[in-house]
């Protein structure tokens, strides 16, 4: 059983990790270019308002990447006897409510336009002495702020699956999110130069529907996550089939009479405990420790696992980890 120490990713994942990180640096300086060319084009452009807000809003799990990135790593100490694992937890949780708060409001935003019937006008502007119709520049800055975001998000994809961040995962999402918003509102600047006024609000209105889904179904997995759930997947958010396999594990040991486990998820790194019920008591302590270490070898997430012996099973919550 390995001693709670400093958290470091596994040799073959490091590489993998750093890739992460440059790629959020790109998203943070990439947004914020995004964010000045649409707010100098917007004009009175529903969607493109939206957009810029999102845009903002975006930034969000991009830095709460690179903080957590900081500090998950640290060493544990008297105050923090566990690490600092937990952290990335909080930085999923304020991504999640991130892409959930875009989703929302572009749901309000588009709404409540379309119910006070605003109807947004596209100005001409003079640029080297020729007047230019605003729409043209409005379209060009969202081709901007869509083609990027597309290729951030497909890149980040892969790598959020193989380091387990599902702080990453979200931030893909949120670039999904950019880039759908960028389309939306091209369509919907090309509505009010035919003078569709609604088409703008309608366009910003469909999309949000979308966000506001992979929002809510984020912001409700961190929020479990902290209340210590069992370990979820990062893509599709069902049990981790890790869980099966230390199951498996615990069954095989033909001097286990019966087991109960549990297992939580810490950032990156799942924490469990199984309690067993022995056939016999002869070297005991020897099984113990390197039953845990089986355990923990079987993938490098699984960072502790503590096996304690007893007469009788306790309560863990937990159905599946008894014999069946």
């Amino acid at each position: 059983m390995n001693p709670i120490n400093r958290f470091e990713y596994p040799e073959e994942l490091r590489p993998v990790f750093r890739k992460a990180k440059k790629l959020e640096w790109i998203t943070v300086a990439y947004l914020v270019s995004t964010a000045v060319v649409v707010y100098l084009t917007m004009g009175n452009s529903q969607a493109m308002k939206t957009a810029w807000f999102e845009d903002l809003l975006s930034l969000t799990p991009s830095i709460s990447f690179l903080v957590a990135s900081r500090v998950f790593h640290k060493k544990p100490n008297k105050d923090f006897p566990y690490g600092y694992h937990r952290v990335v937890n909080i930085a999923y949780l304020c991504s999640a409510l991130a892409l959930f708060c875009v989703g929302a409001f572009l749901i309000y935003d588009s709404a409540s336009t379309l119910l006070k019937q605003e109807h947004p006008t596209i100005g001409i502007k003079v640029i080297f002495g020729q007047e230019v119709w605003l729409g043209y520049l409005m379209i060009a800055a969202m081709v901007y702020s869509t083609v990027p975001a597309m290729i951030l998000g497909r890149l980040k994809l892969p790598l959020a699956k193989k380091l387990h961040e599902k702080n990453l995962y979200t931030d893909a999402d949120m670039n999904k999110a950019d880039w759908m918003t960028g389309a939306a509102a091209i369509p919907g600047i090309l509505g009010i130069g035919l003078g569709w006024w609604w088409a703008d609000s309608v366009a910003a209105l469909i999309i949000s529907l979308d966000i506001i889904k992979d929002g809510y179904t984020n912001l409700k997995q961190a929020v479990c996550d902290l209340m210590d759930q069992i370990p979820k997947n990062v893509d599709d958010q069902k049990t981790d089939p890790l869980f099966q396999q230390v199951r498996q594990k615990l069954q095989a040991q033909p001097w286990v009479k019966e087991h109960a486990f549990r297992m939580r998820e810490d950032g990156h790194i799942y924490l469990g405990e199984a309690f067993v019920v022995p056939q016999e008591e002869t070297n005991l302590m020897p099984r113990l420790e390197r039953l845990a270490e089986e355990i923990e070898s079987l993938n490098w997430r699984i960072q502790e696992f503590v096996i304690m012996p007893v007469s009788k099973l306790p309560e863990t919550g937990n159905e599946e980890g008894r014999p069946n």
